[in-house]
């Protein structure tokens, strides 16, 4: 249902790592929805086992979760740059993805990409983005934390290459040295947001100025580190405080991730507009997100607010 309260969606943002605080706090903030890309979770995984597990999660109890606090989850599947230099590791998580990727609320492949930009991590790439054109889905990229400039360009030739349409692509990770290229190329040119390293919302705010909204998407990348799971609203308010037009932050921080990651066939705006009530009597595979407290059981949602 339609409301006056800002909505926000926040695109990249890894809740594995995140409490039912952050849940509260960011329903609160008016976000509606949650991208969750699968990622490295600050060790190697050493086993496919582990991979499957994680998979699950993110299309199970994840969603389960996240719905438990009004809010809509989605995800994106994908063998992360870090882990396909494993490569007897890595051929096996190439058979489990096609499993996966086709999983009710899956909206891409990713977050896939380079990270030292070594031989196997653009084999893995490849075949990546190989599956995506397969299955007809949209593609989130990570660029590499160094070399950035080079990795972003690399891995927008190769996209090119194997024959994908930018439109249906995503980079993210963009900064002041890359975002003119992105959006030249017709990609969509995405940013994470941190507290205190890479894009800072003040920065993000003068890119919006200098190149206004079209194809660019604001997220927090929200994970084990230090990271802001409220980057989304908080670099919204910051636009408006700074005077860029409310339909620009509407798109940066709404509108342009619905339309990017909606061309999975996935995502809908009604998924949260018109969505089922909130009862926290619900378990998942026997389990609550309650520790003993009185369920939050909503009759209408109407996007009501936990306060």
């Amino acid at each position: 249902m339609a409301t006056d309260k800002p909505m926000f969606i926040d695109p990249h943002i890894h809740m594995t790592s995140r409490t039912t605080d952050d849940y509260q706090a960011m329903r609160s903030a008016g976000i509606v929805a949650v991208i969750e890309p699968a990622f490295w979770l600050g060790q190697p995984r050493t086993t496919v086992g582990a991979f499957k597990d994680y998979f699950s999660s993110l299309v199970g109890w994840e969603r389960f979760r996240a719905s438990q606090f009004g809010i809509r989850h989605y995800c994106t599947i994908g063998l992360n740059s870090k882990e396909a230099n494993n490569e007897a590791l890595a051929e096996e998580v190439m058979e489990l993805l096609p499993l996966y990727a086709c999983k009710e609320g899956v909206v891409a492949i990713g977050e896939i990409g380079y990270d030292d930009m070594t031989e196997a991590e653009d084999k893995y790439f490849r075949r990546q983005l190989e599956l995506a054109l397969e299955l007809d889905m949209p593609v989130l990229i990570h660029t590499p934390h160094r070399n950035k400039k080079a990795g972003t360009s690399r891995s927008m030739d190769v996209c090119i290459e194997h024959g994908l349409d930018p439109a249906r692509v995503i980079v993210d990770h963009n900064n002041e040295e890359t975002v003119r290229e992105t959006l030249d190329r017709g990609f969509w040119a995405a940013f994470t947001i941190y507290p205190k390293t890479k894009m800072g919302n003040e920065r993000m705010v003068e890119i919006v100025r200098q190149y206004g909204c079209e194809r660019i998407i604001v997220d927090s990348s929200a994970d084990w580190g230090v990271s802001d799971p409220l980057a989304v609203p908080k670099t919204a308010q910051l636009m408006q405080v700074r005077g860029i037009p409310e339909s620009h932050i509407q798109a940066v921080c709404y509108g342009n991730a619905l339309t990017a990651y909606g061309q999975s066939g996935q995502m809908q705006e009604d998924d949260w507009l018109a969505p089922a009530p909130v009862d926290q009597r619900l378990l998942y595979d026997g389990s609550s997100v309650l520790r003993g407290q009185e369920p939050l059981i909503e009759a209408d949602r109407n996007y009501a607010l936990i306060e």
